[in-house]
């Protein structure tokens, strides 16, 4: 729970390390909680255990927790010894340290703005100086102040959406107020929650699935009203512009990216990515990471060539290969499907967003429909989420229903 663990699968890992341990034990999975009763529950009685954990992501560690359950399964290694490299990974100190995480941050938002919502290289530097301060303020503000951890996610997005209209209207409106304040608040975008939630739905898991499920839809709408509040601010000058204006004759720095840039962004978006999510350089994991989230992104993008409006369909057909890929890989090659995965699925959320219309719009008028923006985020990221959803079991469904049943297919999404 505390590095990342597909929450839906679990009580069933749970249940089978109990079985090979031989334990009477019970456990059921609550977000942020996990209860653990043993025992056989008759007239002798049982002990019941509330284990409560942050939610957090850390591939590096994730896999190594993984190879240490692996491990205890196959009876490689005994129960004690793998509780105390279990104790050794959760004392060890994080993988980066905080300014290595924020240059992680600015080069994700950098090229994410490219890479999703068309954004030139200015708008790109832009947004990277957002994504570079808000992790600033996540990691040594808001981790430390709970006062300000409740407001930071609105005024981050407040703050984006603010400098991207201010910057929209000036100096011949060479900057793109969608590409900005859109790439400067990806990195906060609730997509793995909301992800875990559809996939635990899926897994007719309805209590943690529904918590998370309407607390990411609520996040989103704080989001999309914080983007239109910072907007507002900037008190909505008549002669702002409709959409992003790219004038031919203007220099190659204030156009977007060419296509052929593509082939050199992804890999290194995706390669910054892994990093971001605290995976070690010198894992043999990290080039397949890297390989899948590509596949990821080219079906994606070739599937938003022939199907418009539909980012539901086209989020199901990234998802679908990179399942089929980070599964075969596991099955295989004996890798860890989830870990691969990871970079490829959330490489999904922002480009689906794109598809959909993207977090921000231009609007004008006084009537509030303006507000209508700050609703349609939370659809949208439930419209991409069970595309991915319906993507990643099919994917799933397909790889483990032909030859010997894998137990390491439990860990995966």
């Amino acid at each position: 729970m505390r590095y990342g663990a597909p929450s839906h699968r679990l009580e069933s890992q749970l249940a089978a390390a109990a079985r090979i341990l031989e334990i009477e034990a019970q456990f059921m999975h609550l977000p942020s909680v996990v209860i653990a009763s043993f025992g056989e529950g008759d007239e002798r009685g049982s002990e019941t255990h509330f284990i409560k954990s942050p939610q957090g992501l850390s591939l590096g560690k994730l896999h190594d927790v993984h190879l240490v359950y692996r491990q205890v399964m196959h009876h490689e290694i005994g129960a004690v010894e793998g509780t105390q490299q279990l104790d050794r990974l959760l004392r060890s100190p994080p993988l980066y340290g905080t300014r290595l995480r924020i240059v992680f941050a600015f080069l994700c938002t950098f090229l994410i703005c490219p890479l999703a919502f068309h954004g030139s290289i200015i708008d790109a530097l832009i947004s990277g100086a957002g994504g570079a301060l808000l992790c600033s303020l996540q990691l040594l503000v808001a981790s430390k102040n709970p006062l300000y951890a409740n407001v930071f996610e609105i005024s981050i997005a407040i703050l984006m959406a603010f400098v991207a209209r201010g910057l929209s209207s000036i100096q011949s409106q060479i900057f793109c107020y969608e590409a900005i304040s859109s790439a400067g608040v990806v990195l906060i975008l609730p997509g793995y929650i909301i992800l875990c939630s559809a996939l635990e739905l899926a897994s007719k898991n309805i209590i943690c699935g529904s918590v998370r499920m309407v607390y990411a839809i609520i996040y989103s709408l704080f989001l999309g009203f914080g983007l239109t509040i910072g907007s507002d601010l900037y008190l909505l000058l008549p002669d702002l512009a409709e959409g992003c204006y790219r004038n031919p004759d203007w220099p190659w720095y204030l156009q977007e990216f060419p296509w052929w840039t593509l082939f050199i962004l992804v890999p290194v978006f995706s390669f910054i990515s892994s990093l971001s999510s605290m995976q070690p350089l010198k894992r043999k994991d990290l080039p397949i990471m890297v390989v899948i989230s590509c596949a990821s992104f080219a079906a994606n993008t070739a599937a938003n060539y022939y199907i418009f409006e539909r980012s539901d369909v086209v989020s199901a057909i990234g998802a679908f290969v990179v399942g089929l890929l980070g599964n075969l890989y596991s099955r295989v090659f004996r890798g860890t499907a989830f870990t691969v995965m990871v970079t490829g699925v959330l490489f999904l959320v922002p480009s689906g967003l794109s598809a959909a219309g993207g977090l921000s719009q231009n609007y004008r008028g006084q009537d509030g429909d303006q507000y209508s923006n700050g609703l349609q985020i939370g659809v949208r990221m439930v419209q991409v989420s069970i595309g991915i959803t319906v993507g990643l079991f099919g994917s799933g469904l397909l790889v483990y229903s032909f030859g010997r049943k894998k137990s390491g297919g439990t860990f995966a999404f």
